[in-house]
């Protein structure tokens, strides 16, 4: 885990990003048995939620009338999740010198409440470094085209479809945006093209964790 930019602690944080429908969340769990199976010890997490108070902030954002809250509200409520997220689950597992691996982190509020609904990068930004303080030591971005990927979203027929109700346009704009951030942290940031079949995916972002793993 990075603070002020630096790893510092025992573990490795390893984030994965992308627009809805990517794959990042099935290329997470791949990689998380693919530890697992060589003898890492795994956690595998999921933002909003991650933990029990992160959970009940997740069930408020990602169900129902997608205009139910302001960006300013979003932000706060993500942070909120994310704090109780990082204390309960994330430091624990990286001090006791495990593999961490997140579906979604603060990228993803910098994308979709600070960019996609107002100019809030900075207040994104702020609250990040005053409440989390923390930054992954890698993170994947899974790249995928925003039809493609709005139509594989749309297809899970879950009640968590907070954000692909907001259509083609924002996966788009939310797509340049998570490729304007890996150029931004390119120090942490891999990208990988998401539109390939699962298995080639899958073992790139093996072979990419490889690397930090030495």
């Amino acid at each position: 885990m990075n603070t002020d930019g630096k790893p510092g602690q025992q573990g490795l944080f390893i984030t994965f990003e992308g627009i809805d429908g990517s794959g990042k969340s099935t290329q997470a769990r791949l990689l998380a048995d693919h530890l697992t199976a060589q003898g890492h010890d795994v956690v595998l997490t999921r933002e909003p939620g991650g933990s029990p108070g992160a959970e009940e902030i997740r069930a408020l954002v990602l169900q129902g009338d997608p205009d139910r809250w302001s960006a300013q509200t979003e932000i706060l409520l993500f942070t909120a999740a994310r704090r109780d997220h990082l204390e309960r689950t994330i430091r624990p597992a990286l001090e006791a010198g495990k593999v961490v691996i997140c579906d979604r982190f603060a990228d993803s509020t910098r994308m979709y409440q600070g960019l996609s609904r107002g100019d809030l990068r900075q207040m994104v930004d702020d609250l990040h470094s005053l409440m989390i303080g923390v930054e992954p030591d890698l993170t994947i971005l899974i790249d995928m085209d925003p039809v493609n990927g709005l139509e594989r979203a749309l297809s899970r027929q879950t009640v968590e479809e907070r954000f692909e109700d907001f259509g083609v346009e924002l996966q788009a704009k939310m797509r340049a945006g998570f490729l304007s951030l890996a150029e931004e942290f390119s120090d942490r940031f891999r990208v990988l093209d998401g539109g390939r079949a699962i298995d080639a995916v899958a073992h790139d972002v093996a072979e990419t964790v490889a690397a930090h793993l030495g």
